[in-house]
């Protein structure tokens, strides 16, 4: 081979080489120049996720604070959302990696929406309740209210019915007039009125009811005691009437309808059994002395 020959076959090994590292230079450019444009996008990818992971925590920490969650969805959220963060600050730019970050990130805000419906929910379940609470207590500062003044009139009304009920005591007592003793013997079927101590064997005591116009019907109680010369108290039949340790002769019981009436009772006694002298007619009512008289038997 002559020399010549050997000069073109270096010229075209050379010529190869040449075009073989230009093309291994244009390939590594080219290779780099995509690896920073994906290199670019993952960066821009990551920014974005940690941007609404941490727009997603503070949402979920607004909610924890609010304390309108469930406690256990909170804390398994919090958990997540610390664990994606922590993953993207070790991120390696792998596309693979990427996608699977996006799709826990959808995942998390699918999750994050159902708790801001849950949120809703209750935050729309504690208006109603804030109103029934509200209506509720108004209503009881009204009865609270209506109470006092029921305690208030009560009070008044209590007053008035003591009032009424003292001047009604005081009114109730029959006004009396006339009282009068006088002593009787028995002739056959009649009874004839004596003096005579030694043939008296009734004792007859009277009293004239005056009229009053607060009383339309009403049942009413009076107690006769005859006392002798000695102020002993005369029995009738040998039988007294006891009244809270008050002694009488005899009870008078009668409906009093307001108009002006007399009343009279009397007691039988052994006739014989009465000595001469000054003998006492006292009338009572509710154990209170309304009249007295006197009367001589000889």
């Amino acid at each position: 081979m002559s020399s010549q020959d050997t000069k073109f076959n270096y010229k075209i090994l050379l010529a190869t080489l040449l075009a073989l590292v230009i093309g291994i230079l244009i390939a590594f450019y080219y290779n780099n120049a995509q690896s920073k444009n994906k290199i670019e996008f993952l960066e821009d990818q990551k920014q974005i996720l940690v941007k609404d992971l941490s727009l997603m925590k503070a949402e979920v920490d607004r909610l924890s604070v609010a304390n309108e969650i469930n406690d256990l969805e909170m804390q398994a959220s919090n958990y997540k959302l610390t664990q994606l963060e922590d993953s993207i600050g070790r991120l390696n730019f792998d596309i693979a990696k990427l996608r699977e970050y996006k799709k826990e990130l959808r995942t998390m805000e699918l999750r994050l929406d159902s708790l801001k419906l849950k949120n809703n929910s209750l935050r729309y379940n504690n208006s109603i309740l804030a109103d029934k609470y509200n209506e509720a207590k108004n209503r009881m500062e009204n009865l609270e209210n209506k109470t006092a003044s029921l305690e208030v009139l009560e009070a008044n009304l209590r007053r008035q019915n003591k009032k009424i009920s003292e001047e009604l005591k005081i009114k109730s007592y029959l006004r009396l007039e006339d009282p009068e003793g006088s002593g009787f013997r028995i002739r056959g079927s009649s009874a004839i009125q004596t003096n005579k101590a030694s043939t008296v064997s009734r004792l007859k005591g009277c009293v004239t009811i005056q009229e009053d116009l607060n009383i339309i019907k009403e049942d009413k109680v009076l107690y006769l005691q005859f006392l002798d010369p000695n102020k002993a108290i005369i029995a009738d039949n040998a039988t007294t009437i006891n009244v809270n340790g008050n002694t009488y002769s005899k009870r008078v019981v009668f409906v009093f309808k307001g108009d002006k009436i007399g009343v009279c009772e009397s007691i039988t006694i052994p006739e014989g059994s009465l000595p001469s002298g000054t003998y006492t007619l006292n009338v009572f009512e509710n154990e209170k002395l309304l009249t007295s008289s006197e009367f001589q038997l000889k």
